[in-house]
Order: C-alpha cells, then sequence, then structure tokens
C-alpha cells in the first residue's frame, strides 16, 4: 500500500510508497524500541527472537523508510541521519543510490514542490526560499532550476498581498514607523529592497498617502 505525505505548511509532495518492502527484509514496520525519527541515536537493534542482527544495509532502509514516511527529504538529509546513527559510509551510500534509483529520494522534485509549498503557504520569495533548499543539501543548479519557475510577476504579486494583509494593523503608527515594519517584513520573507518599497509605496498611495509625502520618505522606490 502506498503511503502519502504532506508539507507541514500546505501544499502536499509525492507518494512515499513501500517500495523497498517488497524488495527487502528491511521494509517492514519500525523495530521496537528504535528512535523517533528526528531524534538522532544509534543504529535500529534487531528484533528479539528475529535471528542475526541485521546487516548495516538493512538498518539504513529502514530508517530512511521512516523519515520518508514522516515527510520528503533530501539526500543530504538521509544521509546525515544515517551518520548520526552509525550506519557505515559505504552502506549508507549503497541504500541512498539505491533510493534514488527508485524515485523515493529526488532533490529536484523536493526542491520544486518546497517553492510552491512555501511560497503559496508563507509568501516566501525566492532569496528566502533559495536560503532554505541550500541548508537541506539541495545542490545549487537544481535551487537555481527551482525558484526560477518563480517568476517577478507572482512575487511581486504576493508581495502586495502580504502588505495588504498587514496594512490594517499599522494604522496610527507615525508614517516612518510604519514604513519600516511593512518593509521589513518582506525583507525578512526574501524579498529585494527595492521591490518591497516600491510594493509598500504603492499601497500607501492607493489608501490616500500623500505622494509627495512618500517622495520624501522613500526617494528611490
Amino acid at each position: 500500500m502506498t503511503r502519502r505525505t504532506e508539507w507541514p505548511d500546505s501544499a502536499g509532495y509525492g507518494a512515499v510508497g513501500d517500495t523497498e518492502n517488497r524488495s527487502g527484509r528491511a521494509g517492514g514496520a519500525a523495530p521496537e524500541g528504535g528512535a523517533a525519527a528526528e531524534d538522532g541515536g544509534g543504529p535500529l537493534p534487531s528484533r528479539a527472537g528475529s535471528g542475526p542482527p541485521r546487516t548495516p544495509e538493512e538498518q539504513a532502509r529502514a530508517i530512511c523508510l521512516r523519515l520518508l514516511t514522516g515527510s520528503p527529504r533530501t539526500r543530504r538529509q538521509l544521509a546525515d541521519a544515517l551518520r548520526e546513527r552509525g550506519i557505515p559510509e559505504e552502506a549508507a551510500e549503497e541504500v541512498l543510490a539505491r533510493f534514488e534509483d527508485v524515485g523515493l529520494i529526488d532533490d529536484a522534485a523536493f526542491a520544486g514542490a518546497w517553492v510552491e509549498s512555501r511560497h503559496h503557504g508563507r509568501g516566501l520569495a525566492r532569496r528566502a526560499l533559495a536560503r532554505e533548499l541550500r541548508t537541506k543539501g539541495v545542490d545549487s543548479a537544481l535551487i537555481d532550476e527551482a525558484v526560477g519557475r518563480l517568476d517577478p510577476e507572482q512575487e511581486e504579486t504576493t508581495a502586495r498581498a502580504l502588505v495588504d494583509r498587514k496594512l490594517r494593523a499599522t494604522r496610527g503608527l507615525d508614517r516612518d514607523k510604519r514604513l519600516r515594519r511593512l518593509a521589513g517584513m518582506l525583507a525578512r520573507k526574501g524579498y529585494p529592497e527595492g521591490l518591497a518599497l516600491r510594493v509598500v509605496r504603492r499601497a500607501l498611495e492607493e489608501e490616500g498617502e500623500d505622494p509627495e509625502m512618500l517622495d520624501h520618505h522613500l526617494p528611490d522606490a
């Protein structure tokens, strides 16, 4: 039976199947007493009465399947998890390569789904999305390809929606503080300064702010 996973914020990403369950002993239920998916720990112990201890490859398959059932992972995330659990490098590489061959690890698909989910769910811009993907070990070329699908027009539309939602909460503040708060919110989400100031200025003008006063506060917007 195929299990499906979802991003914590919004859009789902693919399905994590039990491909390895049908091809090796390691794909069964998580061993008793095994570490939780995120909490580190050593290699998983063998089950009582189940025969000799499992090989490093079997342990690696079980760990990877359990982690992928929780949520999609990059190859580097899984490699780090296997290293933390004491799996020998040679065994880890063999299992990771096999998982890539059968499509259970796909960093390109991971990056594309991450951009789609985090942009629409959190309003993150390309710069912030690229930074997040780098921390997950995605290759630079795959990052560029994924964030490149987010066109500038869509990015500006999302920035304006974020500002519109924040405008009401800033009413009553003095102009400088209001501008800093709105532009700072966009900057934290990865929007370039020029785009952030342009979007904030347009929103304030439409709300009734004097354009000449905005010229004084945002001369380059």
